[in-house]
């Protein structure tokens, strides 16, 4: 068990959990930074957790449920208050209505989690403060003390298990819900030049062309929430078989986060959401893509046509074309 110590603190009203594990520091923070190794332990056995959401930078936002042994949810949200990369960052924890709103008959707590490196690896110390004696004990009576024990239980089974998000691994896609999908990616390049790479018209024309055999002669940006873009390719030397895509920036975080809404010129219908996070990891920068789909059946569609397939043949582009011969 990697706990090494639970202490309570009536006067202080705070919990701190100590658990140290054999792997390196940088291994330990990528977990937690990156949503598909943190929901992989942070609901406590039997209850697996969903981030639909974790942007692991200031003013951040993380949503999550976890699923019991009957298929109830139960939803609970992060607010990023501050971020040391690779010592430490500190959360507003709280639980969570169905629609992502903060159940305010609930308490919330404020969570720091510091990094160390010790002489057989590393080190989490997680400090609870609650608002008052009253949040704590309730808090506790609900299983906190023993959730957040068997979830660092969890830590060590993903910390082994270096294949599974090594910066050489092929773009991927995961199911979350009904009708979200997570996309995932580690590209060879900083936060900063991935960002740009998504933001320069020239740069998007090399690199965000799918199969070869294309070219994008139009790359209209929105470069402010509310304004509008359009994208289309055609194939190369002319021909039939062109298409676009358009929409709206809805939030725009540089160079974190970006949220647009998304829909194929000429088809009718409702479009989705996409909402992009750019995330600081041990080989690059993890780019997540998260698409809400209107429907089950046009999310199925969609990944259907290969078109994880066709990103990861994009995003080996970016890193051939775009990245590397800049010496990004």
């Amino acid at each position: 068990m990697p706990v090494t110590s639970v202490t309570r603190d009536t006067e202080a009203l705070t919990l701190t959990v100590v658990a140290e594990f054999s792997a390196p520091l940088r291994r330990l923070w990528d977990a937690y930074l990156d949503p598909r190794q943190l929901e992989r332990f942070w609901g406590p056995p039997g209850y697996p957790a969903t981030f639909t959401r974790h942007d692991g930078s200031p003013n951040g936002t993380s949503a999550y449920y976890m699923t019991g042994p009957n298929d109830e949810r139960y939803h609970g949200y992060w607010k990023w208050v501050a971020v040391t990369p690779e010592k430490s960052f500190e959360v507003v924890d709280g639980f969570a209505n169905p629609d992502g709103t903060p159940h305010d008959e609930l308490p919330t707590s404020r969570t720091a989690f510091t990094f160390e490196t010790v002489d057989n690896g590393s080190r989490v110390t997680t400090v609870t403060t609650f608002a008052s004696l009253e949040d704590l004990e309730k808090l506790l009576e609900m299983g906190m003390e023993e959730g957040l024990q068997e979830a660092m239980g969890q830590i060590d089974d993903v910390l082994a298990d270096l294949t599974s998000f090594a910066h050489d691994r092929a773009t991927a896609s995961q199911i979350l819900n009904d009708t979200q999908v997570r996309i995932s990616r580690v590209i060879r390049g900083s936060v900063d030049d991935v960002w740009r790479a998504h933001n320069d018209a020239e740069l998007i024309r090399r690199w965000l062309l799918g199969p070869d055999g294309w070219t994008m002669p139009v790359c209209e940006l929105a470069t402010e929430v509310g304004d509008s873009y359009r994208y289309e390719w055609a194939p190369e030397g002319g021909g039939e078989g062109g298409f676009g895509f358009e929409g709206e920036l809805l939030e725009n975080t540089p160079p974190y986060r970006a949220v647009t809404t998304e829909r194929m010129i000429g088809m009718e219908g409702e479009g989705t959401i996409n909402e992009l996070t750019l995330t600081p990891v041990e080989g690059g920068t993890l780019l997540s893509l998260v698409i809400t789909y209107p429907t089950t059946e046009l999310r199925d569609i969609v990944l259907g046509t290969g078109m994880t397939d066709g990103m990861e043949t994009s995003y080996q582009r970016l890193e051939r074309e775009v990245l590397a011969p800049a010496g990004l």
